[in-house]
């Protein structure tokens, strides 16, 4: 070894030389190749050259020096070689005995395992034939599993119970199909399964179409009812207010007496609506949405749950569009329930399924197809509207929308733009209405025979006075009663009381809380317009007798009280308190057809008088000594007078005679007075004063004698009626005459008197003296001192004018 170390160590000295290229490559490839790096370099680089045979000869000459270091290695090791050599030999003869033992455990064993290798190839074969049994098993008890699904599918199927029948499906596709070892019986399945399930789609499918047909019909009826319901509980909540407002009445008329108390049943348990019935309420037999749900469960089953909501919404987008149009060979009015109602059941099924449907219909797409509703809803009215005529007409189809909405509202449903549409047609309404009470208006004054009306039963004056609270007395009179008016009263009653409940009914419940103030408007009108109009038409044409007359105006001194009632019953419908309209009492709305009355029956009062005065032309103005009993024409007059009052204060209040009798009265002094300044009286003498004097108090005594019938204080007023005859008399009796020129004398006693008229009468006043001194000149002469007050009065009134 340390020979080869040294002769290794013999390359680099070698190397040191480096006289030429050829030992410079050889000591390099002996060191490359000593050091196991790769001889490439050196091959490609002699055959780039061109000299392989020079690297064959270095190759040779290093594989000839490591034969020599092979050939000294070998010697120095022989000796260990021949050792080695040896120690095989000896073990070469215990192979032997190796060898043959194991020959021998060879032999045993063969001998013991061949039966046993016969027994193990029987275990496998057994082994084989019973795993194949147990696949057959397997195999069988799958197919049995198979056939018992799919008769039960098949049962399912032939039951209609069609998830029950997806369901096995899915199970055979899901756990046998991949299982099953017939291919046979796996392509049938796979052609089978796909059938099936196409077979209970367009089953399902087939159901629904026919839900959504019977769904039309069943929703008209649901409207229907449930706007029903709607109002049954308006009119309890009418009844309610009825029998409050008779309570009020009654708490108004007799505080001591009034104990009440307000109770109302809930006999139809309004507590749920009409949805909550749906599926099995019993107040709506027939409405089922199971076929719905069933439709969508199957088809969420299928995996088809998208295309289904679609294919709902769609279909019931175009029913509710169908519910859209308004037949042109119909009336509306009788159309407009069915319209209305079919919308309403639509919406209330679509509620219900928004609540139980598990996402079948969103509520945005419920909004959606409500807001479309609305708009064709309010399309439709309005043009309705726009054609009709008749206010009744206008009335029945409000009504009925505002319970559509009363219903709708229960559920959610935006109402305000429908209640709008209302609230625009308020004022057509109330002038249709207006018109048709005005018809009415005529019809009855036309019918109108002057006449006290006459009651013979009690149920009569309840219904024409009580009922119009115009009765002046809380005593029930005995029967039979004659009225005061004529039949008139109680017919135009009616119809401003119908008019009053047609103009609250169409306002309320149409989103507007505080309506008092639009139903007294039209109330206004209709009082101040229609009726004092019609009244006044009736007064100028067709008024021809002082009996006619009489009535005309006792009929107006009751609607003056009816007047104050129709306010009441007014803001009673609308829930305002009676003080609130006391308190704002508005003037007499018929004042026109009041006064057009009474002042027609004193025109033909004032004719009859005018008759009677027509004798005032036999008066003597020149008697030498006064009548004690007064001209005939004043007891003429009174005579007339005291008939007329006895037979118009059973029909004419106190306030109206008054004033009738008042005009008269004052008729009656011009009449006079205008006698005295008329070109047909030249003279007259202080016993003509005296005597008309007497017809002065005839005619206060008259006045007097009024107090029992109206009262001390009107019957002094009468007696101004009769103020200028007075002071006028007063004046040419009085001795001093020249106080008339007295400011304050004359503001007391004589401020009705025109001193024009004083001087044209004065002048005509005739002393008596006249006769014996009349040829006379004034120096000198004998001359009454009160004529000569009298002249001196007159030539200073000339002076003043």
């Amino acid at each position: 070894m340390q020979s080869t170390k040294s002769r290794r160590k013999v390359a680099p000295s070698a190397a040191e030389s480096a006289d030429s290229a050829e030992k410079l490559d050889q000591l390099l490839l002996s060191s490359a190749i000593c050091n196991g790096e790769d001889v490439g370099p050196f091959v490609r680089k002699v055959f780039t050259s061109g000299k392989p045979d020079t690297l064959l000869q270095h190759l040779r000459h290093f594989a000839r020096s490591k034969e020599s270091e092979i050939e000294e290695v070998c010697k120095a090791h022989y000796q260990d070689f021949i050792l080695a050599v040896d120690d095989l030999r000896s073990l070469l003869s215990d192979v032997d005995s190796l060898k043959s033992s194991l020959y021998d455990s060879n032999t045993k064993l063969q001998s013991v395992g061949l039966p046993l290798l016969s027994s193990l190839d029987a275990f496998v074969e057994a082994r084989n034939v019973s795993r194949n049994v147990n696949l057959a098993l397997e195999s069988v008890r799958n197919c049995i599993r198979l056939m018992e699904l799919c008769s039960r599918s098949n049962y399912h199927l032939s039951s209609s119970n069609f998830y029950m029948a997806l369901k096995c499906v899915d199970t055979i596709e899901s756990e046998f199909l991949d299982k099953t070892p017939s291919s046979t019986l796996k392509r049938m399945l796979e052609k089978k399964i796909p059938e099936i399930r196409w077979h209970i789609e367009r089953k399902v499918s087939k159901e629904f179409g026919d839900w959504l047909v019977e769904i039309r019909v069943v929703s008209r009826n649901l409207g229907q009812l449930a706007i029903g319901q709607a109002s049954s509980a308006r009119q309890r909540e009418e009844d309610l207010r009825i029998k409050q407002r008779q309570a009020e009445e009654q708490s108004r008329l007799s505080l001591r007496d009034c104990v009440y108390a307000l109770e109302e049943e809930d006999e139809d348990g309004l507590g749920g609506g009409v949805g909550d019935d749906i599926n099995g309420g019993s107040g709506f037999p027939g409405v089922d949405l199971t076929p719905l749900y069933r439709a969508y469960h199957i088809h969420q089953t299928l995996g088809l749950e998208d295309r289904f909501k679609q294919y709902y919404f769609e279909n019931r987008k175009l029913q509710l569009t169908s519910d859209f149009q308004v037949s042109s060979m119909t009336p509306f009015l009788e159309s407009h329930q069915t319209f209305f109602a079919q919308i309403a059941g639509f919406f209330i099924v679509e509620d219900r399924i928004v609540r139980t449907g598990g996402g079948l219909i969103s509520k945005l797409e419920v909004e959606n197809l409500w807001e479309t509703a609305v708009s064709k809803m309010c399309s439709v009215l309005e043009d309705q509207f726009s054609r009709m005529q008749t206010a009744n007409h206008l009335l029945l189809i409000k009504d009925y929308v505002s319970l559509l909405g009363v219903t709708l509202r229960r559920y959610g449903y935006l109402v305000d733009p429908l209640l709008d549409v209302l609230s625009k047609h308020r004022d057509k309404y109330h002038e249709l209405l207006l018109s048709d009470c005005r018809k009415q208006i005529a019809e009855a004054l036309s019918a109108d025979k002057f006449d006290q009306m006459l009651m013979k039963k009690e149920y009569e004056y309840s219904m024409n006075v009580l009922s119009f609270q115009i009765q002046t007395s809380d005593i029930i009179p005995a029967f039979p009663y004659v009225a005061p008016f004529s039949s008139t009263v109680p017919d135009c009653c009616r119809i401003v009381r119908s008019f009053i409940e047609d103009s609250v009914s169409f306002m309320s419940y149409g989103g507007q809380l505080d309506f008092f103030e639009v139903v007294k408007k039209y109330l206004d009108r209709l009082l101040s317009e229609a009726l004092d109009g019609a009244l006044l038409k009736l007064i100028n044409t067709s008024i021809h007798g002082v009996s006619q007359a009489m009535q005309v105006a006792a009929n107006m001194a009751v609607m003056e009280r009816a007047c104050d009632f129709f306010f009441r019953h007014a803001a009673q419908l609308s829930g305002i308190p009676l003080r609130m309209v006391e308190r704002g009492r508005r003037h007499f709305p018929l004042c026109k057809a009041r006064d057009a009355a009474e002042e027609i029956l004193s025109g033909l009062l004032k004719q009859k008088v005018d008759g009677f005065m027509t004798l005032i032309e036999n008066v003597n103005w020149m008697a030498d000594e006064p009548l004690p009993n007064g001209n005939e024409y004043v007891n003429e007059v009174i005579i007339y007078l005291e008939t007329l009052v006895s037979t118009a204060q059973q029909i004419l209040p106190p306030q109206v005679l008054k004033r009738v009798l008042q005009d008269v009265l004052s008729h009656i002094s011009e009449k006079i007075v205008g006698a005295l300044l008329g070109d047909a009286v030249k003279r007259f003498t202080v016993h003509a004063i005296m005597s008309i004097d007497v017809d002065v108090r005839v005619l206060e005594s008259f006045a007097d004698n009024q107090a029992p019938l109206l009262s001390d204080e009107e019957a002094n007023q009468l007696k101004t009626a009769l103020a200028e005859l007075r002071q006028l008399i007063n004046l040419l009796l009085s001795n001093h005459p020249e106080n008339f020129l007295n400011p304050v004398i004359r503001e007391r006693s004589y401020n009705t008197l025109d001193y024009r008229k004083v001087v044209a009468i004065s002048e005509k006043l005739r002393d008596p003296s006249e006769r014996l001194f009349g040829t006379f000149g004034s120096r000198g002469g004998r001359q009454n001192p009160k004529k000569k007050s009298l002249d001196a009065l007159i030539k200073r009134l000339k002076d003043v004018n």
